[in-house]
């Protein structure tokens, strides 16, 4: 009989990764299959799979998330803003973004005699986290 080396005595999980690395698709030392990940023949990817790089689109963030993972709308903040500053008086920022109801408030206060108006445009220029009637943080 042949007698194999002797292992030493370690607790689970220590140790190197590959040493005893089985034929591919088998379990390795830490109980996760060994090799990469596995193709059908024909090199057809299976459906749940998705090829590098590519970007399915979330119906609920047409246009992605921002860096904090908030969905971005398709409105602009700085056209928003804009608008806001030379005809907030109408409520045209507020009806732009959605806020149907502010803009009514505002057209029918004149903007809050021009000062609310004011405020809002530069609040839309320089925030980071307006956002529009869906909850989706404006673009910048």
């Amino acid at each position: 009989m042949s007698e194999q080396p002797q292992q030493p005595n370690q607790p689970p999980g220590y140790g190197y990764p590959n040493q005893a690395s089985g034929p591919t698709g088998q379990a390795g030392p830490y109980g996760y299959p060994q090799g990469g990940p596995q193709q059908p023949p024909g090199g057809y990817q299976t459906p749940y799979q998705q090829a590098p790089g590519y970007y399915a689109a979330d119906p609920n963030a047409p246009y992605g998330y921002d860096p904090y993972g908030r969905p971005l709308s398709d409105k602009s903040k700085i056209v928003a803003g804009v608008l806001q500053l030379f005809l907030g008086s109408f409520g045209i920022g507020r009806f732009y973004v959605g806020n149907v109801g502010m803009g009514i408030a505002q057209l029918l206060t004149c903007g809050g005699l021009g000062f609310w108006a004011l405020i809002d445009g530069i609040m839309y220029l320089v925030s980071n986290d307006r956002t529009d009637a869906q909850g989706r943080v404006l673009r910048g």
